[in-house]
């Protein structure tokens, strides 16, 4: 099948390969994106599977936690330019916005939308965005938000990086919070959000990981050791081996922390629990980068893309 420009350019940014590799790739596989990402990583050409998620738009991911740490939110608002994203008048929008999913916890945006807005009950969500549009003057998305509750004892904490491009927000079980502890647990978990935004795993631990997502890494362990002349006595071991290497890369727990890197996050974890009094566990995370997974505009490199699939 014929390969577009676009086609080798997405699964360029997605991997880290080549314009030609990429290109042959997508040629190989019939132009399926996932099977491409497959091949290209069997031959050692892929950086990472995961794709790169760089931004399609601007404007900000914020985080809001309720003063007693029980509740908390994550929220992505778009624009059009980054110059509004710094725009006082959008960052009061954004945290109006991230302060009605507080009170009112909404099913998802669309529901929303058509709820009375908390801070004027006059008008819904969708008139006070709208206005907003207006006044600001550029069009402006609320995108997605995650948005956790606490029953029982622990917290949640979160952590902003970069001017809103990335944000991180973790719930733990944990002992109640009290003054004596609050210190100690609210630190932590905003360590932990810290660590995620810097490290991006993509599960709390192994028991999260998809089966689909496990065997497809073992497939291409185990054709990149066929490939490399391995015997099939030993290719199982290399595979057992890259299994454990792999889990330490997208498992929270099993990751190393980035602000001490001679222990794991569950090392890290069990000490702050011994300071807190009692065991505490990391339930779950949610990591947004600003714009991930939306469409880009015609990047810098179409031209070259082009020509390199003599399009």
């Amino acid at each position: 099948m014929a390969v577009t420009a676009a086609q080798i350019n997405e699964l360029r940014k997605s991997t880290g390969a080549g314009m030609l590799d990429c290109k042959k790739a997508l040629e190989e596989t019939g132009g399926d994106f996932e099977k491409a990402v497959d091949f290209l990583r069997t031959k050692g050409l892929a950086a990472a599977a995961k794709k790169a998620g760089r931004a399609a738009t601007e404007g900000m991911v914020a985080s809001f936690v309720s003063d007693d740490l029980k509740s908390g939110v994550l929220l992505e608002v778009n624009s059009e330019t980054d110059f509004v994203a710094k725009n006082e008048k959008f960052q009061a929008f954004v945290a109006s916005i991230g302060q009605h999913i507080l009170s009112t916890s909404p099913a998802d945006v669309e529901a929303m939308l058509a709820q009375p807005f908390c801070g004027d009950a006059s008008k819904t969500v969708l008139t006070y965005l709208n206005e907003s549009i207006s006044i600001i003057g550029e069009n402006l998305q609320i995108r997605r938000f995650a948005k956790f509750d606490v029953t029982g004892d622990g917290c949640i904490g979160s952590y902003i990086h970069a001017g809103g491009k990335i944000g991180v927000l973790v719930q733990i079980a944990s002992p109640a919070v009290t003054a004596a502890n609050k210190d100690v647990l609210q630190g932590f978990v905003k360590d932990i959000a810290m660590h995620s935004a810097a490290a991006a795993p993509r599960y709390v631990n192994q028991d999260q990981v998809d089966t689909d997502v496990l065997e497809r890494e073992k497939d291409i362990y185990r054709a990149k050791a066929k490939e490399s002349g391995k015997p099939d006595a030993i290719i199982e071991k290399i595979i057992d081996g890259q299994v454990k290497k792999f889990f330490a890369e997208i498992c929270l727990v099993e990751q190393q922390f980035v602000k001490d890197t001679d222990k794991s996050i569950q090392q890290v974890t069990a000490d702050c629990g011994k300071a807190a009094g009692g065991p505490i566990s990391i339930t779950r995370f949610e990591r947004y980068v600003l714009g991930e997974g939306l469409e880009k505009k015609e990047s810098d490199f179409a031209a070259e893309v082009a020509a390199a699939a003599g399009l």
